[in-house]
């Protein structure tokens, strides 16, 4: 980029952002190549975590070259950022987020917005791809057979549905259940990056490839991405199996098991020999 810009360039920079503003877009991240590092020991509790935060903000101080005329569009405070009270926060958000036009699933036959549901300061957060028909007609994540999978996981960690917070990667059902396509991803996941800044869960767990890829940015298969904790904004990050994968193939039940074990390890949850049915 030049280190100066003109007042033509300055005045259509600003108008794309305050574009993206209007949306509820603050955020804006540059993709980069995962450093290497070597993989953690699940049975290890004192390894260090493996750094990968390929997703980064674009920051543009105050009184740089390239700053905008009379106003710093990149410093635009969201409206949830003086919000002490998480529920009200999470609210305004929602509210932000409105009935949702900005990607083409809104024309795709989606019932509603499904938001996400459960403690606002909840110390674990299970992030899935999508919602499915249930959620759909229900408004709420996994409330379908994967969902009532989830609760039988999350019991089975000592815990209740309601002690956890549970998103989606996008908040709108695909048609036929398909795999959210890429800018549908990037268009609604900014406000699911808002929720976790409000929320601050200690641990997060991305249920299945697609919220791993998403949120990691590595494009990795499950094998990869299990058994090792990453750091994800100053948060530990879990990948495990879909609840709706292991719907499909149960033998991998007990494999999902070994990855919430590590995660209860990290809360401090007392390890039982009872795994989810």
């Amino acid at each position: 980029m030049p280190s100066t810009l003109d007042a033509q360039l300055k005045r259509a920079l600003a108008d794309h952002l305050r574009f993206y503003h209007e949306l509820g877009i603050y955020d804006f991240y540059r993709r980069e190549a995962p450093s290497d590092a070597s993989n953690i020991n699940p049975e290890s509790n004192t390894a260090a975590i493996r750094e990968t935060q390929p997703e980064q903000r674009e920051e543009m101080p105050r009184n740089t070259a390239v700053a905008i005329e009379e106003t710093d569009l990149f410093a635009a405070p969201k409206p949830e950022a003086q919000i002490a009270d998480p529920t009200q926060a999470l609210r305004i958000i929602r509210e932000d987020l409105g009935d949702c036009t900005r990607c083409r699933l809104h024309k795709q036959g989606r019932k509603q917005i499904v938001f996400g549901v459960g403690n606002p300061k909840a110390e674990l957060m299970f992030i899935g791809e999508a919602p499915g028909a249930d959620e759909d007609e229900q408004g709420e994540p996994f409330v379908g057979r994967a969902g009532q999978l989830l609760n039988n996981m999350i019991k089975a960690m000592g815990l209740r549905r309601e002690d956890v917070y549970i998103a989606n990667i996008i908040k709108c059902r695909p048609p036929g259940n398909r795999t959210p396509e890429r800018d549908e991803c990037d268009t609604c996941s900014p406000f699911l990056m808002r929720q976790i800044s409000i929320i601050k869960p200690k641990v997060i767990v991305a249920l299945g490839a697609v919220a791993a890829k998403t949120l990691l940015a590595i494009n990795a298969p499950m094998s990869e991405f299990r058994g090792q904790w990453y750091d994800f904004r100053g948060t530990k990050l879990a990948v495990t199996y879909h609840p709706a994968f292991l719907l499909r193939d149960p033998r991998q039940k007990k494999e999902a098991w070994k990855d919430l074990q590590i995660v209860m390890k990290e809360l401090g949850l007392p390890i039982s020999a009872k795994r989810p049915e």
